[in-house]
């Protein structure tokens, strides 16, 4: 595919597909051990992070089928409970199903789709709007590179190695 002939989704897959499976690398460095470490008490547990980033993918579903998602309907028909899994496995397990299924539904739009509003509520009110390509952006894409951040962290805080992100690091110096 020449750059002329790429389309805006080709290019959200792209990036999409970079930093699932850069993320991916940093899922498979978590220890069953260490699940319920946190480096404060104001903090998630590292299991908590991981399994948050295992069903970040999921909001895609909201992303391309909705026109608005609330976080807290008036109705209160919105009941939520976090993912907290209890091994590796699990979290892999999650992360690689709804990372499979986010990426079907964004291929399954075009670009004019894509650029259809989609709303960010919050007990009705609308908090943000944009197009669903920029939401899948900064909710999905986004959100999960700053949660990979933090579970970079807590990853070195235990001892583990942190992977490659975008370069090297120093535990894996040549790319």
């Amino acid at each position: 595919m020449t750059p002329q002939t790429m389309t805006m989704k080709d290019g959200l897959l792209a990036e999409f597909d970079y930093e699932m499976a850069t993320l991916r690398k940093h899922l498979e460095q978590v220890p069953d051990d260490k699940l319920s470490w946190s480096p404060h008490a104001k903090s998630m547990t590292l299991g908590r992070l991981a399994s948050h980033l295992a069903e970040i993918p999921s909001w895609a579903v909201s992303m391309t089928e909705q026109s608005e998602f609330d976080i807290a309907p008036p109705d209160g028909s919105f009941d939520y409970v976090p993912a907290d899994l209890g091994s590796r496995s699990e979290i892999l397990n999650l992360f690689d199903t709804q990372t499979a299924e986010a990426r079907g539904l964004i291929d399954a739009k075009n670009d004019a789709e894509l650029m259809e509003p989609w709303s960010f509520k919050k007990g009705g009110q609308v908090m943000m709007t944009y197009p669903k390509m920029v939401a899948i952006r900064n909710h999905i894409i986004k959100h999960a590179v700053h949660h990979r951040g933090q579970i970079t962290v807590y990853l070195r805080q235990v001892g583990v190695s942190v992977p490659q992100t975008y370069g090297p690091t120093a535990d894996y110096p040549d790319m």
